[in-house]
């Protein structure tokens, strides 16, 4: 299960530093940009969940890059932090694209709660407290899980792949779909490395091979079943 990824464009170098420690002390993925530049190649690179956005930032004014973006087709949830504080200011940032409009000096608790409350609109999966599947209870909040009652230490990876495929149940999944969704981008990335994954969690959770959870597609890779 991936953290959600939030970009902030804030030249104020002191402030971005607190914003992505708050954000990043959240459970949130953060990077932080000084400036706009390099932001677009970024967002090309990256599935981006929320921008936090300054209006008054060197070169491209932030309203100006969201309403650029937005005619390039991005659609990420967009807050702008912003000591613009007057009403045709913060209209014009809702105009050129702006999901919510904070004024400085803010709140950040205030700011958190907001970006909560975004993300939970637009992905709520990532604010579930739990999943069941069968007799499969994932506790989301603790990273646990029960089968048939019973605790199963799994570890971190393993957690993300039962997470993704009961996510995905009753679809086939296939190796690279796994691996760019549960493997770290650091990790060597190989097709025996899922094997081996699912093998595993599958001796995990169905240690005596009766309830065939996971099915195997010959030629394909996996599906929850």
């Amino acid at each position: 299960m991936k953290k959600p990824l939030i970009v902030i464009i804030e030249d104020e170098e002191d402030l971005l530093e607190l914003l992505e420690y708050k954000l990043s002390k959240e459970g949130f993925e953060v990077e932080g940009f000084l400036s706009t530049k390099n932001v677009l190649q970024f967002l090309e690179e990256e599935s981006v969940d929320l921008m936090i956005v300054d209006r008054n930032l060197p070169g491209v004014e932030g309203s100006e890059f969201v309403k650029t973006i937005r005619a390039k087709g991005y659609d990420t949830p967009v807050i702008f932090l912003s000591a613009k504080n007057q009403e045709s200011d913060i209209e014009l940032g809702f105009l050129r694209g702006g999901d919510d409009y904070i004024t400085k000096p803010f709140n950040i608790n205030e700011l958190i709660l907001r970006v909560k409350a975004i993300l939970k609109r637009v992905k709520p999966q990532d604010f579930e407290d739990e999943l069941v599947y069968k007799d499969i209870k994932v506790d989301l909040k603790k990273r646990e899980v029960f089968v048939d009652g019973n605790f199963v230490d799994l570890t971190k990876l393993e957690f993300n792949l039962l997470y993704t495929f009961i996510k995905n149940k009753n679809v086939v999944l296939s190796r690279d779909f796994l691996l760019e969704n549960v493997w770290e981008k650091s990790e060597i990335h190989q097709e025996k490395t899922v094997n081996v994954a699912v093998k595993r969690l599958k001796e995990k959770i169905d240690p005596k091979k009766e309830k065939g959870y996971i099915k195997s597609v010959r030629g394909i890779g996996y599906k929850l079943v």
